[in-house]
């Protein structure tokens, strides 16, 4: 068990960066490098795709992908933020609610980083850093502040026409979040009666009504 949750914490952090910034060369490389099972799952024809994007692409390229798609003049073709996604607009609701919930686990953003914690970048770096956590609270931190928008910004992105190596990075952040929303869906039923969950033994964390 401790092993795999490892394994989760080690994808949402590689997905992480990737959102986050362009990718640097020995993040590339080690993409390229990656050993993979030749299975017919979802999850490994990702992990293949991306490896043979990453032997395809080149550092320059790259940068100006990343450029395009997320950053652009005024605004890139892809928006990272929960709350352009739920509500169409930026700095919303949801990027309150999400404020709200990590100050309850005692998170803070770090002085370096300018983007909003809504951005999809930070809630992986959030998800890794519970994976130490319990099950609950990862399932209730997903549930309430991933699942809702994250097919959104994957069709999105493959959607966008400067999406190449990026498409691949979709495929990726797809399979696995859809792995991990059938994980935490079991994980629901198995506990449905349970309202609240204690979050740091300060205070309680509310469980969004279904």
């Amino acid at each position: 068990m401790e092993n795999q949750q490892t394994i989760r914490a080690d994808i949402y952090l590689i997905l992480s960066t990737l959102f986050r910034q362009a990718p640097s060369p020995e993040l590339i490389a080690f993409l390229s490098e990656m050993d993979i099972e030749p299975t017919e799952s979802a999850m490994q024809q990702a992990w293949a795709q991306i490896k043979s994007a990453a032997s395809a692409s080149n550092q320059s390229q790259l940068s100006d992908e990343y450029q395009e798609l997320f950053i652009g003049i005024g605004r890139g073709e892809v928006v990272q933020f929960a709350s352009w996604h739920i509500t169409g607009s930026l700095m919303e609701k949801p990027l309150a609610a999400i404020r709200h919930d990590l100050t309850l686990l005692g998170l803070e953003r770090e002085t370096h980083v300018k983007e909003p914690e809504d951005h999809i970048s930070a809630l992986c770096e959030v998800m890794s850093a519970l994976t130490d956590d319990d099950e609950p609270l990862q399932q209730i931190f997903f549930n309430k502040h991933l699942a809702p928008w994250f097919p959104l910004l994957m069709k999105q992105i493959q959607q966008a026409k400067n999406a190449k190596f990026y498409s691949a990075v979709a495929s990726l952040t797809e399979a696995f979040l859809t792995l991990e929303q059938v994980r935490f869906s079991a994980n629901l039923q198995s506990s449905k009666n349970r309202l609240k969950i204690d979050v740091k033994n300060v205070t309680e964390y509310e469980q969004p009504q279904s």
